[in-house]
C-alpha cells in the first residue's frame, strides 16, 4: 500500500465539479491535487512540471482556454513519451462505443458516464486510488511471457476465488472477470500499453460495453444469489453504500490485489 499521497491533476472545466474536488481534496489524506485547470494546454505543461500519478480528465473542455477537447490532450500526452504515463481516468457526458474505443486505445485506465445514477466524485478518486501502482499503461508493446505452470496455478486460485462467492460458471461475465484478474497479474510487472479492456475487446471480438455489462451482470447475480455471510467473508473491500455491488473495475483489482498476496 502507498504511504504518500497520490498526486492528482484534474482537468475540467466545470466549477461545480471542480469546487467539490477541491472539498475532497482538504478532507482526505490519500490524495493531493497538484494543479487544477479547465484548459487542456495548461493540463499537458502541468503534467511536465508536476509529473502527476494520476489525472482525472473531463472530456469536454468547452470553457477552457485551450483546443476545448480531451481528445487533444490524449493524443498530446501520448507525443510526449513519458517514461511512466500517469494513471488516468475520463468524466463525460458521452456515451459511445467508439469514443470509448479511442479513450482505452490512447491509455485512459477508466471511464466515468456522469449521468449514470451511481457516478460520484469520490467514486473517481476511489477508482484512480485503486488502480494506483498497476502498470498496465507503462510503454511497452509486447506481452512477455510467462511459466504455464504458474499461470494455471493462478487461474485455478482465481476459480476458486469466484466460486466461494457465486459468481456462476454458466455465466458470460464469469470469463471476462476471470481473465481480466489472471491479466493484471500476468503483466504487473511488466512495461504494458495495453489495458484490461483492450485486452478482453482484442480476445473476444466483443464491443467494451457488451462485455463491461456481461462483468457487472455476473457481480449482481453473485450479490443476489449469496449469502450476506459468505459476501463479508471472501468480499472484504469496500463497496459503495448507494449501490451496494462492487463495480467491474473495483471487483478485478481487489481479486487481484487479494491473490497476489497469497502468491
Amino acid at each position: 500500500m502507498e504511504n504518500k499521497p497520490m498526486k492528482l491533476l484534474l482537468i475540467e472545466d466545470d466549477i461545480k465539479e471542480c469546487n467539490i474536488y477541491k472539498e475532497i481534496n482538504k478532507a482526505r489524506k490519500d490524495i493531493k491535487f497538484v494543479a487544477m485547470t479547465g484548459s487542456d494546454i495548461e493540463g499537458l505543461k502541468y503534467v511536465k512540471d508536476y509529473m502527476p500519478e494520476g489525472i482525472i480528465l473531463d472530456l469536454e473542455l468547452n470553457k477552457g482556454n485551450g483546443t476545448g477537447t480531451g481528445f487533444n490532450f490524449l493524443k498530446e500526452l501520448k507525443q510526449m513519451k513519458l517514461t511512466i504515463m500517469p494513471k488516468i481516468v475520463v468524466t463525460t457526458n458521452i456515451c459511445s462505443d467508439s469514443v470509448y474505443e479511442f479513450l482505452h486505445e490512447n491509455g485512459v485506465e477508466f471511464i466515468f458516464y456522469k449521468k449514470q445514477n451511481n457516478y460520484s466524485q469520490e467514486n473517481v478518486i476511489n477508482t484512480i486510488l485503486l488502480i494506483r501502482g498497476y502498470k498496465s499503461n507503462i510503454v511497452q508493446q509486447e506481452k512477455e511471457e510467462i511459466n504455464i505452470n504458474n499461470q494455471d496455478k493462478i487461474s485455478e486460485k482465481i476459480n476458486k476465488e469466484l466460486d466461494l462467492i457465486g459468481i456462476s460458471t454458466h455465466l458470460q461475465g464469469r470469463k471476462y472477470l476471470h481473465d481480466s484478474i489472471l491479466y493484471i497479474l500476468e503483466n504487473e510487472n511488466s512495461n504494458h500499453k495495453v489495458t484490461v479492456v483492450q485486452y478482453l475487446v482484442s480476445k473476444y471480438k466483443k464491443s467494451n460495453s457488451t462485455i463491461s455489462r456481461a462483468m457487472q451482470n455476473a457481480i449482481l447475480h453473485a450479490w443476489r444469489i449469496s449469502s450476506l455471510e459468505d459476501l463479508t467473508t471472501y468480499y472484504t473491500a469496500k463497496i459503495n453504500y448507494e449501490t451496494g455491488v462492487p463495480t467491474p473495475t473495483e471487483f478485478i483489482y481487489y481479486y487481484a490485489d487479494k491473490i497476489k498476496k497469497q502468491l
